[in-house]
């Protein structure tokens, strides 16, 4: 092919396809789209990659970091839309180039900070969006606290939306899931920014103890058929147990995000739902809360799908470390979290891979010994970073 047949050609790069890696290739692009792949010299004319890899553009399904930037101290709100584009900028020279923002869909007494601001922040995502200030694809994972009394309405008010991608089910009442050691929980409300006393602990965990007695059942029953009513994915959150698991998969659960313990990734994986892990947990070597390490997961082949959670530079580092960790997986594999399987999980078919007819999101990676950094970034073949 003439490389003035299509709109951008890269060549001279590695190749990091699905199944395989091309140590030596090129990529054409047009209309948005890739529209051809070739192993060896690229045609003349095109852009020199330098050797460096040629990846997906990386999808988040799980990142609340946007509150970072929203709430950047304790009690100082950020303009939500001048928020929304930092946010964005950091995204993308990481490398992602859709993601999924998370939003607290929940109020809670007492709480600070980006709780009962979601309607704040899916509109600024809007306007940001409309206005064409951004550099990544952005959707909406509604993240709902099962007890808390008004969550259901809450997210009735965006669940309609048809940016909304996920909702995902969670339940962080002290003592279970995520936080079966209380302590734990406690350590981590004293080391927030403006972090509560113990006394202040001991209120709000009595109030979410008679929150979840009174509210819990009821409405994960109607947050589950909300997903079902709008054909919203629905994950689950922190499963633990074997009732955990069992209620996943009647609520028909498509992501499980952070088992925390072995047997609950064993029990979601063999019926067919996608384990989500941190990306951080693999950077670090385990949990921040002391639950199941991502690569021991990775090791019995239970690991699906990577999350930035809350580093957005943790899912490229990330991925490339799990060939090192684990040397079963290799690096086309490897880079499949953080594309197409995240992609295939959300119903997002046209993106997440380099092949004919995908979307042209690339990402140009190089890699120094053990640090790697985005060159180039393309999102349906627009150079946006």
């Amino acid at each position: 092919m003439s490389a003035n047949m299509s709109d951008t050609v890269i060549g001279n790069a590695r190749l990091v396809l699905a199944d395989r890696v091309i140590e030596q290739g090129w990529v054409a692009m047009a209309g948005g789209r890739i529209e051809e792949i070739g192993e060896g010299a690229a045609p003349a004319g095109s852009h020199d990659a330098g050797g460096d890899l040629l990846m997906p553009g990386l999808i988040e399904l799980h990142t609340d970091h946007l509150e970072a930037h929203f709430v950047p101290r304790p009690k100082v709100y950020w303009d939500p839309v001048a928020a929304v584009i930092s946010y964005d900028g950091q995204l993308a020279t990481a490398g992602i180039t859709t993601v999924l923002d998370s939003l607290r869909v929940w109020s809670e007494e007492g709480a600070e900070g980006v709780d009962g601001q979601a309607n704040v922040l899916a509109d600024a995502i809007a306007r940001a969006r409309d206005a064409r200030l951004l550099r990544a694809d952005h959707f909406l994972h509604l993240r709902c606290e099962v007890p808390m009394p008004t969550v259901v309405e809450e997210a009735k008010q965006l669940a309609g939306r048809s940016d909304v991608r996920l909702m995902s089910l969670m339940d962080h009442t002290p003592g279970q899931r995520q936080f079966r050691d209380e302590g734990k929980l406690r350590d981590y409300y004293r080391g927030k920014s403006g972090g509560k006393t113990d006394a202040e602990l001991d209120v709000m965990f009595a109030r979410r103890f008679a929150y979840q007695q009174a509210y819990a059942a009821a409405n994960m029953r109607d947050i589950v058929a909300l997903a079902k009513t709008h054909d919203v994915p629905l994950a689950s959150h922190d499963d633990t147990t074997d009732e955990n698991v069992a209620d996943a998969i009647k609520d028909g659960i498509a992501v499980a995000e952070f088992p925390t313990t072995m047997e609950a990734a064993r029990g979601l994986h063999g019926a067919g739902i996608s384990i989500l892990m941190g990306a951080p947990n693999v950077v670090r070597g385990g949990s921040h809360s002391g639950n199941i390490a991502a690569v021991d997961l990775a090791r019995e082949g239970l690991l699906d799908i990577l999350s930035s959670d809350y580093v957005p530079s943790s899912l490229l580092m990330g991925a490339l470390q799990l060939p090192k960790r684990v040397p079963a997986i290799d690096l086309a594999a490897a880079v499949r979290t953080v594309t197409k399987a995240p992609a295939d999980a959300v119903g997002l078919h046209d993106r997440g891979e380099i092949a004919a007819g995908k979307r042209a999101d690339l990402i140009r990676v190089h890699v120094a010994g053990d640090h790697a950094v985005v060159r180039s970034v393309w999102r349906e073949g627009l150079r946006v970073a």
